[in-house]
């Protein structure tokens, strides 16, 4: 065997080192207001603590958010789909089209002021993510927040979820509870859960484009 026969055979038995590369998971993020959640994410993508997924894009139902202009500072793919006065499975339609157009992998609500049709729901089966400033399922819907401190709870926090067609009630991904203070008042309150909002949110996203879960009955279980 030549020396050049033996420098080949050796290169095919060695290990292969190459490792594969798997593309970014693409966000859309929704939103229809301040953005603070979207922004969090934005930050934590940015300083490497979400690894594995970018913004693909930014889409607002209100013209005057100011998470929109957020998007547009950060030089993010954004789009403004106003739904006023529009049927809420035309604009879902609109909606829609734009995640796929965008090739969105996966969608999270920040702050989106809207129930979602079923037919959006079908088109992103098991990948709608919401947050929700409660621990679900206790007091859904709007003003969560001061539902909690009027009806006298100890503990507080906020949900992040799959969604379903029900408002507020798909699988819960993850949960952060904090304390309710003797000093608090239902704004105080907020502001505390809205810190652990920006906190949850990323690492809800990370446990899910991980990929290592299932979903048993409710229940959302790592394997």
């Amino acid at each position: 065997m030549t020396p050049e026969d033996e420098e080949s055979k050796a290169s095919k038995d060695a290990p292969s080192l190459r490792t594969e590369v798997r593309p970014p998971v693409r966000l859309g993020v929704l939103l229809s207001g301040r953005g603070s959640n979207f922004m969090a994410i934005a930050q934590s993508i940015r300083d490497g603590q979400l690894k594995g997924v970018e913004i693909a894009v930014v889409i607002s139902n209100v013209a005057e958010a100011a998470g929109i202009s957020e998007a547009q500072q950060l030089g993010l793919p954004h789009a403004v789909l106003v739904s006023k006065d529009r049927a809420r499975a035309e604009h879902d339609a609109d909606v829609v089209r734009c995640l796929l157009e965008h090739r969105v992998d996966l969608v999270c609500l920040a702050g989106y002021m809207r129930l979602l049709s079923p037919e959006f729901i079908t088109a992103f089966p098991t990948r709608i993510l919401n947050i929700h400033p409660s621990l679900l399922p206790a007091f859904p819907g709007l003003d969560a927040q001061q539902q909690a401190f009027d009806y006298g709870v100890k503990w507080a926090g906020c949900t992040v979820h799959f969604v379903d067609e029900h408002l507020d009630h798909g699988t819960i991904v993850l949960q952060r509870a904090i304390p309710v203070l003797d000093d608090d008042d239902a704004h105080s309150l907020a502001e505390r859960i809205l810190a652990e909002e920006h906190i949850a949110y990323s690492e809800a996203i990370a446990r899910v484009v991980g990929g290592a879960w299932e979903i048993r009955g409710r229940r959302y279980v790592k394997r």
